[in-house]
Protein backbone atom coordinates (compact mmCIF):
# COMPACT_ATOMS: atom_id res chain seq x y z
CA UNK A 1 0.00 0.00 0.00
CA UNK A 2 1.70 3.18 -1.40
CA UNK A 3 0.81 6.43 1.46
CA UNK A 4 3.16 8.75 -0.61
CA UNK A 5 1.24 9.75 -3.81
CA UNK A 6 2.63 12.21 -6.09
CA UNK A 7 0.63 14.17 -8.67
CA UNK A 8 1.96 14.93 -12.22
CA UNK A 9 0.43 17.02 -15.16
CA UNK A 10 1.51 19.04 -17.89
CA UNK A 11 -0.14 20.76 -21.04
CA UNK A 12 -0.89 18.51 -23.98
CA UNK A 13 1.33 17.52 -26.00
CA UNK A 14 4.23 18.30 -23.05
CA UNK A 15 5.39 14.46 -22.69
CA UNK A 16 3.94 13.18 -19.72
CA UNK A 17 3.68 9.86 -21.03
CA UNK A 18 7.59 10.21 -21.42
CA UNK A 19 8.02 10.58 -17.44
CA UNK A 20 5.06 7.47 -17.32
CA UNK A 21 7.63 4.89 -18.83
CA UNK A 22 10.69 6.28 -17.14
CA UNK A 23 8.83 5.84 -13.67
CA UNK A 24 7.34 2.30 -14.76
CA UNK A 25 11.12 1.53 -15.74
CA UNK A 26 12.10 1.60 -12.01
CA UNK A 27 9.30 0.06 -10.80
CA UNK A 28 7.00 2.74 -9.62
CA UNK A 29 3.33 2.48 -10.18
CA UNK A 30 1.50 5.15 -12.20
CA UNK A 31 -2.00 5.43 -12.96
CA UNK A 32 -3.22 7.56 -15.57
CA UNK A 33 -6.36 9.32 -15.29
CA UNK A 34 -6.98 9.20 -19.07
CA UNK A 35 -7.04 5.23 -19.07
CA UNK A 36 -9.45 5.78 -16.29
CA UNK A 37 -11.54 7.68 -17.86
CA UNK A 38 -11.77 5.97 -20.86
CA UNK A 39 -13.01 3.06 -18.79
CA UNK A 40 -15.19 4.66 -16.91
CA UNK A 41 -17.43 5.66 -20.10
CA UNK A 42 -17.26 1.83 -21.49
CA UNK A 43 -20.93 0.78 -22.45
CA UNK A 44 -22.97 -0.01 -19.13
CA UNK A 45 -20.62 2.43 -16.69
CA UNK A 46 -22.98 4.93 -15.01
CA UNK A 47 -20.86 7.72 -17.01
CA UNK A 48 -21.22 6.84 -20.15
CA UNK A 49 -25.41 6.53 -19.63
CA UNK A 50 -24.93 10.06 -18.12
CA UNK A 51 -23.67 11.36 -21.39
CA UNK A 52 -25.79 10.08 -23.47
CA UNK A 53 -28.69 11.59 -21.71
CA UNK A 54 -26.57 15.09 -21.83
CA UNK A 55 -25.44 14.90 -25.31
CA UNK A 56 -27.73 12.61 -27.16
CA UNK A 57 -26.80 9.19 -29.17
CA UNK A 58 -25.48 11.02 -31.95
CA UNK A 59 -22.23 10.70 -29.75
CA UNK A 60 -22.27 7.09 -29.96
CA UNK A 61 -20.43 4.92 -32.75
CA UNK A 62 -22.05 2.20 -34.41
CA UNK A 63 -21.50 -0.74 -31.58
CA UNK A 64 -22.54 1.92 -29.12
CA UNK A 65 -19.30 3.16 -27.70
CA UNK A 66 -18.15 6.78 -26.90
CA UNK A 67 -17.62 8.35 -30.59
CA UNK A 68 -14.58 10.20 -29.08
CA UNK A 69 -13.49 11.75 -32.18
CA UNK A 70 -17.01 12.86 -32.47
CA UNK A 71 -17.06 14.07 -28.41
CA UNK A 72 -13.77 15.37 -29.21
CA UNK A 73 -15.01 18.21 -31.89
CA UNK A 74 -18.04 18.80 -29.64
CA UNK A 75 -16.30 20.24 -26.73
CA UNK A 76 -13.57 21.68 -28.09
CA UNK A 77 -16.05 23.71 -29.93
CA UNK A 78 -18.25 24.53 -27.02
CA UNK A 79 -17.08 25.41 -23.61
CA UNK A 80 -20.21 24.54 -21.60
CA UNK A 81 -20.11 21.15 -23.48
CA UNK A 82 -16.96 20.34 -22.27
CA UNK A 83 -17.78 22.10 -18.55
CA UNK A 84 -20.89 19.31 -18.62
CA UNK A 85 -18.88 16.26 -20.05
CA UNK A 86 -16.00 17.08 -16.98
CA UNK A 87 -19.28 17.50 -14.58
CA UNK A 88 -20.26 13.98 -15.60
CA UNK A 89 -16.44 11.90 -16.07
CA UNK A 90 -14.53 13.50 -13.50
CA UNK A 91 -15.87 12.47 -9.97
CA UNK A 92 -15.56 8.77 -11.36
CA UNK A 93 -12.17 9.11 -12.56
CA UNK A 94 -11.13 11.08 -9.37
CA UNK A 95 -12.34 8.15 -6.85
CA UNK A 96 -10.73 5.61 -9.21
CA UNK A 97 -6.97 7.60 -9.52
CA UNK A 98 -7.06 7.71 -5.79
CA UNK A 99 -7.73 3.89 -5.13
CA UNK A 100 -5.31 2.79 -7.60
CA UNK A 101 -2.67 4.87 -6.14
CA UNK A 102 -3.08 3.89 -2.73
CA UNK A 103 -3.48 0.02 -3.16
CA UNK A 104 0.11 -0.43 -5.33
CA UNK A 105 2.64 -1.89 -4.25
CA UNK A 106 5.98 0.49 -3.49
CA UNK A 107 7.30 3.13 -1.81
CA UNK A 108 5.25 6.31 -3.84
CA UNK A 109 2.58 5.57 -6.36
CA UNK A 110 2.88 8.55 -9.24
CA UNK A 111 -0.88 9.67 -10.63
CA UNK A 112 -0.77 11.25 -13.87
CA UNK A 113 -3.33 13.88 -14.01
CA UNK A 114 -3.51 15.95 -17.20
CA UNK A 115 -6.19 18.22 -16.28
CA UNK A 116 -4.95 18.28 -12.52
CA UNK A 117 -4.27 22.26 -12.26
CA UNK A 118 -7.97 22.48 -14.25
CA UNK A 119 -10.00 20.27 -12.21
CA UNK A 120 -8.69 21.74 -8.70
CA UNK A 121 -5.66 21.71 -8.32
CA UNK A 122 -3.94 21.08 -5.08
CA UNK A 123 -7.35 21.90 -2.90
CA UNK A 124 -9.17 18.76 -5.03
CA UNK A 125 -6.53 16.47 -4.91
CA UNK A 126 -4.88 17.03 -1.03
CA UNK A 127 -4.11 13.41 -0.65
CA UNK A 128 -1.35 14.36 -2.99
CA UNK A 129 2.50 15.05 -1.38
CA UNK A 130 3.99 16.62 -4.12
CA UNK A 131 2.96 17.95 -7.99
CA UNK A 132 5.46 17.51 -10.69
CA UNK A 133 4.63 19.52 -13.58
CA UNK A 134 6.03 18.47 -16.99
CA UNK A 135 6.74 21.38 -19.56
CA UNK A 136 7.59 21.71 -23.45
CA UNK A 137 8.01 25.16 -25.84
CA UNK A 138 4.53 25.91 -27.22
CA UNK A 139 5.85 25.41 -30.71
CA UNK A 140 7.41 22.17 -29.64
CA UNK A 141 4.08 21.16 -28.24
CA UNK A 142 2.41 21.76 -31.36
CA UNK A 143 4.63 20.10 -33.22
CA UNK A 144 3.64 17.18 -31.60
CA UNK A 145 -0.02 17.31 -31.24
CA UNK A 146 0.07 17.76 -35.37
CA UNK A 147 1.93 14.64 -36.00
CA UNK A 148 0.64 12.81 -33.03
CA UNK A 149 -3.32 13.22 -33.78
CA UNK A 150 -3.23 13.82 -37.32
CA UNK A 151 -4.85 17.13 -37.38
CA UNK A 152 -5.00 20.93 -38.52
CA UNK A 153 -3.12 23.20 -36.67
CA UNK A 154 -6.44 25.53 -35.84
CA UNK A 155 -7.82 22.41 -34.02
CA UNK A 156 -4.41 21.99 -32.21
CA UNK A 157 -4.40 25.58 -31.18
CA UNK A 158 -8.06 25.43 -30.18
CA UNK A 159 -6.96 21.94 -27.95
CA UNK A 160 -4.25 24.01 -26.52
CA UNK A 161 -5.52 27.44 -25.29
CA UNK A 162 -8.54 25.02 -23.85
CA UNK A 163 -6.42 23.75 -20.97
CA UNK A 164 -4.92 25.99 -18.47
CA UNK A 165 -1.83 28.04 -19.19
CA UNK A 166 1.51 27.34 -18.08
CA UNK A 167 1.37 29.69 -15.66
CA UNK A 168 -1.53 28.18 -13.85
CA UNK A 169 -0.07 24.64 -13.97
CA UNK A 170 3.35 26.24 -12.32
CA UNK A 171 1.93 27.65 -10.08
CA UNK A 172 0.93 24.44 -8.49
CA UNK A 173 4.30 22.88 -8.82
CA UNK A 174 6.64 21.20 -6.06
CA UNK A 175 8.87 19.33 -9.41
CA UNK A 176 8.93 20.84 -12.51
CA UNK A 177 10.70 18.79 -15.67
CA UNK A 178 11.15 20.42 -18.81
CA UNK A 179 10.84 18.02 -21.62
CA UNK A 180 12.74 19.39 -24.48
CA UNK A 181 15.55 17.58 -24.90
CA UNK A 182 16.32 13.55 -25.41
CA UNK A 183 14.68 10.32 -23.68
CA UNK A 184 18.14 10.15 -21.49
CA UNK A 185 17.77 13.39 -20.53
CA UNK A 186 13.91 12.43 -19.33
CA UNK A 187 15.36 9.29 -17.49
CA UNK A 188 18.46 11.47 -15.96
CA UNK A 189 15.30 13.41 -14.86
CA UNK A 190 13.31 11.09 -13.35
CA UNK A 191 15.89 9.17 -11.15
CA UNK A 192 16.53 12.28 -9.16
CA UNK A 193 12.80 12.58 -8.66
CA UNK A 194 12.61 9.09 -7.54
CA UNK A 195 15.75 9.63 -5.45
CA UNK A 196 13.93 12.12 -3.93
CA UNK A 197 10.70 10.36 -3.37
CA UNK A 198 12.30 7.44 -2.46
CA UNK A 199 13.02 9.36 1.16
CA UNK A 200 10.06 11.02 1.08
CA UNK A 201 8.52 7.75 2.06
CA UNK A 202 10.99 6.38 4.47
CA UNK A 203 10.49 9.35 6.79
Amino acid sequence: MSQTLIGMTGGIASGKSALESAFTALGIFVADADRIARAVVEPGQPALAAIVQTFGAQVLDGEGRLDRAAMRRRVFDDADARRALEAIVHPAVHATLEQQCRDACGPYAVAMIPLLAEGGGRERYPWMQRIIVVTAPLELRMARLLRRDGIDAALAQRMIDAQASDAARLAIADDIVRNDGSLEDIAQAVAELDARYRLLAAA
